[in-house]
């Protein structure tokens, strides 16, 4: 199997070696492939096709002995803005760098970090939170014209001082960026399925309340006096 771009840089190598079943199928192949250490991740992240034999092929095509194998991911002038919802500790300086842009004149990052207690756990519907995320960072490049734009959010446990989530948004000037930027954030604080909780240190927990997704029903008012 040969890797390109950003897949061989995660890999660290530019071709894997697989051991398939006769009869073996590309959704076999990308199965063995997502059980990779090293790709688990960026094949969960990013949207990828393969190649056999030099032309894109279907999950169910069946591989053949001798067969050139490629894994193609989003192809340069393409694919979507930079998101990640997971469980490592998130960088700045990684956020930063997906918004970099020749274009750019103004960078603005935001980090939302665990304060006053001594942890926050936070609990994602994580494929939906990347999808709704992705959306809202497109709405955002294409409202304040910005360059570019870059979210990833934590789930799991977030010591005191740490960053939860981290936004970036790059603008040929400082105005769309910053108010692309705010409004990234405003809307995956009212719109991404993530929750949290409070930790105290002797072990404590208690809910954060939120606002209520959008779209939700609410309830009539119970009990005397409702209206």
């Amino acid at each position: 199997m040969r890797l390109f771009a950003v897949l061989r840089e995660r890999a660290g190598r530019d071709l894997v070696e697989l051991e398939l079943d006769e009869g073996a199928t590309v959704a076999d192949a990308l199965a063995a492939l997502g059980e990779l250490p090293e790709l688990t991740r960026p094949l969960a992240q990013l949207p990828v096709q393969l190649a056999v034999n030099r032309d894109y092929a279907s999950e169910q095509t069946r591989l053949e002995a001798g067969d050139e194998l490629a894994l193609i991911p989003p192809l340069s002038g393409g694919g979507g803005p930079h998101v990640d919802v997971g469980e490592r500790a998130l960088s700045l300086e990684a956020v930063t760098a997906a918004v970099r842009d020749p274009r750019a004149g103004a960078v603005v990052c935001f980090q939302g970090v665990t304060r006053e207690v001594a942890a926050l756990e936070y609990e994602a519907y994580a494929e939906m939170a990347r999808e709704r995320i992705a959306a809202i960072l497109e709405d955002a490049v294409g409202a304040h014209g910005l360059c570019a734009a870059a979210a990833e959010h934590r789930v799991g446990t977030v010591p005191l001082g740490e960053p939860s989530v981290i936004v970036a948004a790059s603008a040929a000037h400082r105005d769309e960026a910053f108010a692309g930027a705010r409004e990234i954030i405003d809307r995956i604080k009212s719109e991404a399925p993530i929750w949290k909780r409070e930790l105290d240190e002797d072990g404590a927990s208690r809910p954060v309340p939120g606002t209520p997704a959008p779209g939700a029903r609410r309830h009539p008012p119970q009990g005397p006096g409702a209206t």
